[in-house]
């Protein structure tokens, strides 16, 4: 897709769980994790302002413009990392037991254009039960274009 400029760009908090909501996450898998979604915002207009971990499912913060649909935006990360993950970690493929990395779920929202930083960030670390497990994996600034 083609870079472009001067559009508006909507926000999304995008939490997947991981398939039977395993903890399957090792730092490997999360530093892994995050090399995939940097690509994928290299090839797509898809900017990742922060990646999220909890036990079982990762937070993101996605920054995009309003042509592409949320459903192609979660389509695209879903299907790209579960990919790369499993090339790159046959390990977990092995602990999910087949062919999906996510479940068939997902939680997605728009963020607020008026909310700032500090309250967006304070908002995905926010998430969950447990407000201590969540483990910043990435953090980026909020992009004015892509």
């Amino acid at each position: 897709m083609n870079k472009s400029h001067n559009k508006s760009l909507l926000l999304y908090h995008l939490v997947c769980p991981i398939k039977y909501r395993r903890s399957i996450l090792s730092t490997s898998v999360e530093e892994s994790l995050v090399l995939v979604c940097e690509d994928i915002s290299k090839r797509y207009e898809i900017h990742f302002v922060e990646i999220g971990a909890d036990d079982n499912h990762f937070h993101f913060l996605i920054q995009s413009v309003p042509m592409l649909s949320v459903k192609s935006i979660v389509q695209a990360v879903k299907s790209i990392t579960a990919k790369e993950l499993f090339r790159l970690h046959p390990e977990v493929k092995q602990q999910l037991w087949g062919e999906n990395f996510w479940t068939a779920g997902h939680y997605v929202n728009t963020v607020g254009q008026y909310a700032n930083e500090t309250i967006i960030m304070k908002y995905i670390q926010n998430q969950g039960e447990d407000k201590s497990s969540y483990k910043m994996l990435h953090r980026n600034q909020l992009s004015l274009s892509l």
